[in-house]
């Protein structure tokens, strides 16, 4: 047992025996244990959130930062600045599943949840050996393949019943009853910004039939990183994925296989509706596996996130933790209301030395203690902005027009405007589909 690990331990046992945990690293981090009946909490819990900063500097700037593309960028940006978001935490409307897909061995589609796995709990202190396997027993998903929206939309198209508008008129047409489309993460990505210092972002964004299809442009950066990933960053990558076949089981009678293979092309995807203030939501996003208990509530709220973590020794450490770790852990799951995240706490070696509960909704009460650090309502004010400001800009009604919104760390977001473009993301397959359809009605 490294000397880390004893020291996270000796913390985990001291938080049994006191309300008042020390503020030292290891006993702070005890504090985050939860029993698992906070599962079922209301994920709204920060709607009463309050702040004093009520008359800042209107998010909407005008400014000219460099924009890709050969278009030159508009005037009008959105500004980043974290204290142009601290205002009352807005309206979010708790998340609905409306339905589910899997993604097979070979990335095939299936209109329903095959590849669901059940959560089992593991010892506290597991030593899972994350390396194991990953020579001989992995299966990689080709991530040169960049499927933009299509999954989502092949579930619209075999679930259009239980999104068609009841209000679409010939004037007005709105083939979906909702004003976004898009994935969790591409959300996850802009609930972080406002606290993003490292990593830009390009997200593509078409008008069809007046629904706002949100699609992620890979950045020159980012495919930078993906050519030049080290073997131990490919190795690393990998670790989470081998800790979640420790932990899940392929239906609630089995145990988990950590014999079989990892295969990253398989997946089980909720897709919820949900309202962020006046913005109507249909999202996707990957579930690891849920919870085995058969009196667990109904989706999303029995689903469970895993992760795997650096072991926290130092207090820089857990500073980085609570700043940038558990920023993106949150947002992650509070959007689809996902209610717990259980984390492998790993050595330098690849050992999951510990697990962790971290129910979602005491994830920002844990960073409290931090000076400066991430808040949830600047977080979704900025979210719910950005997707004004796309309302409001991606005007033009048209399958072959992408409005590209983009952002460098400390700069606001700019845009610029492509037409049957290398940017453009509907498939005429969907587009047909769609068309078709409504003009029969």
């Amino acid at each position: 047992m490294t000397h880390c690990t004893r020291q996270w331990l000796e913390a985990a046992m001291d938080h049994h025996k006191s309300h008042n945990p020390d503020p030292s690293c290891q006993r702070h981090q005890s504090a985050y244990r939860r029993e698992r009946n906070d599962s079922g909490r209301n994920h709204r819990e920060f709607q009463n959130v309050r702040s004093n900063h009520h008359h800042l500097h209107h998010p909407y700037q005008h400014q000219s930062g460099p924009t890709p593309g050969k278009n030159p960028p508009s005037s009008r940006g959105l500004s980043t600045r974290k204290e142009n978001y601290e205002r009352d935490f807005p309206v979010y409307k708790q998340p609905v599943e409306v339905g589910c897909f899997s993604l097979d061995s070979e990335r095939r589609f299936f209109n329903d949840s095959r590849q669901l796995r059940y959560y089992s709990e593991p010892e506290r202190n597991p030593h899972f050996d994350l390396k194991d396997g990953y020579k001989d027993r992995f299966i990689k998903r080709d991530e040169s393949v960049k499927e933009k929206l299509d999954h989502i939309l092949r579930w619209i198209l075999a679930n259009r019943s239980k999104l068609s508008s009841k209000v679409a008129t010939t004037a007005s047409p709105c083939a979906l009853d909702v004003d976004f489309v898009t994935w969790r993460g591409h959300l996850t990505k802009l609930l972080t910004t406002p606290y993003e210092t490292r990593e830009g972002w390009l997200l593509a964004v078409t008008r069809f039939r007046n629904t706002l299809y949100i699609s992620e442009v890979e950045t020159e950066a980012a495919r930078r990183e993906l050519e030049n990933r080290t073997e131990r960053h490919q190795e690393m990558m990998y670790w989470g994925y081998k800790f979640e076949q420790y932990t899940c089981a392929d239906n609630v009678h089995s145990s988990p296989d950590p014999g079989g293979v990892v295969n990253t092309n398989e997946a089980f995807c909720t897709v919820v509706q949900t309202r962020l203030t006046d913005h109507r939501l249909l999202f996707s996003g990957e579930v690891d596996c849920r919870d085995k208990d058969p009196n667990a509530p109904g989706p999303p709220a029995c689903y469970v996130e895993l992760k795997t973590s650096a072991e926290i020794c130092t207090p820089k450490q857990r500073s980085n933790f609570h700043r940038f770790k558990l920023l993106k852990w949150w947002a992650q799951s509070f959007l689809p209301g996902v209610p717990r995240v259980i984390a492998g706490f790993r050595d330098h070696d690849g050992v999951v030395v510990t697990v962790e509960t971290f129910p979602t909704s005491k994830i920002s009460h844990l960073i409290k203690s931090e000076p400066n650090c991430w808040k949830p309502t600047v977080c979704m004010n900025f979210c719910s902005d950005f997707l004004t400001f796309v309302k409001r800009t991606a005007t033009e009604d048209n399958p072959s027009v992408v409005y590209l919104f983009s952002y460098e760390p400390h700069r606001d977001v700019t845009y610029s405007i492509h037409r049957d473009s290398q940017y453009s993301f509907l498939p005429h397959w969907y587009v047909r589909e769609i068309t078709s359809s409504q003009d029969l009605h």
